[in-house]
This record gives C-alpha cells, sequence and structure tokens, in this order.
C-alpha cells in the first residue's frame, strides 16, 4: 500500500453487501494464553476504532440532517463490525486482567505512533501521555497480584515492562494544562490526522471502559483506583483530541477517520498472526474501503472538493504491532520528569501551581495508586511466590 490516494481506487465491499448474523457477531473468542498478546492487542485496539466511529458519526447526525440516513447506514455496519470485535474477548479474562491487556495496547500502539510521527510536537505528546499509560499498568499489574493472586506477565507475555512511569499520583493536571496545540489541517501530513484520529479513540474506549467497570469491584482500593485512573484517561482524550485541527469541517473529521480505519485494519491484516482473525481484520478492511467509498462521495457532494485534496500522497509504514520495550526505556530515562504548563512542556520544577493545588485537594483523602503498589517489584508468578521460595 504505497498510497491512500491508490486506496481511493479501491471501492471495497458495497455498503448494501456488509451483512452479518447474530451467531458470527457473537463467534469464537481468542485464547487468552494460546493467541499471542499482540492479537488481543489488535482486537481491543479495533473494538476503539469502532466504537470511536459511532460516536463521531452520532456527533455529525446531531448537526446535519441530509447526512443521517448515510451516516444510520454506516453506523449500522460499524456497530455489527465493533461487536463482533469486541467479542473476541473471552470470559477467561477477568475485568481486571482486561484492563491490564487496554494498558499494553495504550503503552505499545502509542510508543509505534510516536516513533512513526513526523511532527515533533504532536511526537512529544504521544510520548508524554505513554508514560502515564505505562504507568497505569503497573498498578493495575500490583492489584491483579495482590487481588486475585495473578500474575500480569500471563497477559503481556513478555512484550511489555512492569514497573513505575511518571507516578499516577502525579498525572491529575488542571484542565488548563490539558489542552495541547493543533496540527493544522492545511500543512500537517495526513498520516499525522490518522495519528491523532486513532490514539483518541483508542484512549476515549479505555475511558469509558474503567468508568463501567470500576463501580462493580467490591474492593475499596480497586474502586478508587479506577476512579483515579479513568479520570487521568479523560485528561488524555482531552489531550490527543486537542492535537486535532478545530476548523476541519465535520464532514473532513470523517473522511479523516474513515481513512484511519482502512489503514488499521490494513496494518492488522499484515501481521496478524492467527488465520481465523486474520479474516476477520481482511474482511473488514473491505468493508471500510466500502464506507470510505460514501464518505468521499458526500465529501464531493456537501463541499464541492476532490477528496484527494486530504488524503492523497504517501503513507509511511503500517503501525508496528510489536514491543516497543528498548524505545519506551529511553523514553522513561529522559523525559519522566516532564510536565505541562498549559500546552508547553516544561520540567517538573516548573509545573503551574494551579495542576499542583487541583492535585493537592484530590489526594488528599488518601491515593489509591500508592497504596495499591506499596513495595511491589513484579517477578514471575507474583509477590506469593517469592514469599515462598
Amino acid at each position: 500500500m504505497e498510497t491512500i490516494s491508490g486506496i481511493l481506487d479501491n471501492k471495497g465491499t458495497p455498503l448494501e453487501k456488509q451483512k452479518f448474523t447474530w451467531k458470527e457477531m457473537a463467534g469464537q473468542p481468542i485464547s487468552k494464553l494460546d493467541d499471542d498478546a499482540f492479537t488481543r492487542v489488535r482486537i481491543i485496539l479495533m473494538n476503539g476504532v469502532e466504537t470511536d466511529a459511532l460516536r463521531l458519526k452520532h456527533g455529525i447526525a446531531r448537526f446535519n440532517k441530509e447526512l443521517r440516513l448515510p451516516l444510520a447506514d454506516i453506523r449500522r455496519v460499524e456497530q455489527h463490525q465493533a461487536t463482533m470485535v469486541n467479542w473476541l474477548i473471552g470470559a477467561d479474562h477477568s475485568p481486571l486482567e482486561t484492563t491490564v491487556a487496554y494498558e499494553q495496547v495504550a503503552i505499545e500502539v502509542t510508543a509505534a505512533v510516536a516513533q512513526n510521527e513526523p511532527d515533533p510536537y504532536q511526537a512529544q505528546t504521544y510520548r508524554f501521555g505513554l508514560l502515564e499509560d505505562f504507568d497505569h499498568l503497573y498498578r493495575y499489574s500490583a492489584m491483579l497480584d495482590r487481588l486475585e493472586g495473578k500474575d500480569a506477565n500471563n497477559i503481556l507475555q513478555g512484550y511489555t515492562d512492569i514497573v513505575p512511569g511518571r507516578k499516577t499520583s502525579e498525572h491529575h493536571r488542571h484542565p488548563e494544562n490539558d489542552i495541547r496545540d493543533n496540527y493544522e489541517k492545511n500543512n500537517a501530513a495526513l498520516i499525522t490526522k490518522i495519528h491523532a484520529a486513532l490514539i483518541t479513540g483508542a484512549e476515549y474506549q479505555t475511558h469509558d471502559y474503567y468508568m463501567n467497570i470500576g463501580p462493580l469491584f467490591a474492593d475499596p482500593v480497586a474502586r478508587q483506583l479506577y476512579a483515579e485512573i479513568a479520570s487521568v484517561e479523560e485528561q488524555h482524550v482531552t489531550q490527543y483530541g486537542a492535537l486535532q485541527d478545530p476548523s476541519e469541517s465535520h464532514i473532513e473529521k470523517w473522511l479523516v477517520h474513515e481513512a484511519m480505519e482502512v489503514y488499521m485494519y490494513a496494518s492488522c491484516a499484515e501481521q496478524e498472526t492467527n488465520p481465523r482473525i486474520k479474516a476477520i481484520w481482511e474482511r473488514f478492511l473491505d468493508y471500510e474501503l466500502g464506507h470510505l467509498n460514501v464518505a468521499c462521495e458526500w465529501f464531493k457532494k456537501i463541499e464541492g472538493r476532490d477528496p484527494a485534496e486530504i488524503l492523497a500522497g504517501p503513507l509511511p509504514k503500517m503501525v508496528e504491532f510489536k514491543s516497543q520495550r528498548e524505545f519506551v526505556r529511553q523514553v522513561l530515562a529522559a523525559e519522566v520528569n516532564l510536565r505541562t504548563a498549559g500546552p508547553a512542556y516544561v520540567d517538573k520544577a516548573k509545573e503551574p501551581q494551579s495542576s499542583l493545588d487541583y492535585r493537592a485537594y484530590l489526594a488528599s483523602q488518601g491515593l489509591a495508586s500508592d497504596i495499591v503498589s506499596a513495595g511491589y517489584q513484579w517477578g514471575p508468578g507474583g509477590e506469593l511466590m517469592r514469599k515462598k521460595s
């Protein structure tokens, strides 16, 4: 796939032929232990992409009557795509194990995007958020060990380190320090627009998942930990959403999102090791080409512009689904003390008083993220194995 403009010549599967049955939507899940961890990473990521596609299209439909039916047609397919993808996560995953998997997605995918992003400020933003998700993984891994007696590495499969990052207790900022500078739509590379849409959608899904399952825990520390980290995920959605140019029209954002979906399914299909799952990625790649084609037609009709204005030009390599351990370690060593002042990145010593005061009040009755991992060091099999030996 040299250019996405080449993809504009591929119409994909026509919308009227994109059909599902309930049985295939609620199909056989993956194996928690036998499938490669990156198969699960792709599943979680693509569910986030599809649910964000629904969210965006619902938003546009509130502002544009003419687009309501075409958006509803595509949304219905994307609802069923999201179902088929998300139902691949099996009942052998506890909610806390799935949480560990969500953080692995955030770490490995954001690290891949950060290295592939041509805009230095946007890449810095991905590295900044990455170190926070990295610390969330450490806190949840400690919780998994101490609450369920399980080793998080059964989920991570040795791809991702379990050590502290930028401390969760230092993530909570005043909202004025979570707004980022956006790309300029007429100057930004297409991949920059794709990355911003992708990571915003992925973080939005994580936020919603934590908000849904957090209250279901009986353990008071777990309940508070999910509350703490869900709030950080809201900050991340604010941060990554701000990277996008607000002067893009609704339909322009729709076009970019469909291009992102095409690009991501192509990335998944290229690297998937499970043949059954690979067939799903290939099928949905054809479906998304069909959706992109519909978006292009409406873009021409409503804006009187050529979609190639936005979608032409080369795309770099696919998102790489592989362990980014060395890159993450380098970023951790170099940038753990970075903080934000408005849209700028500054040293810890220059963090604004607004964030310090905001954080101090939130933490004034205790911090689950510190309590849950006090003295925690990951070891194979968990803490009890180490104590026994």
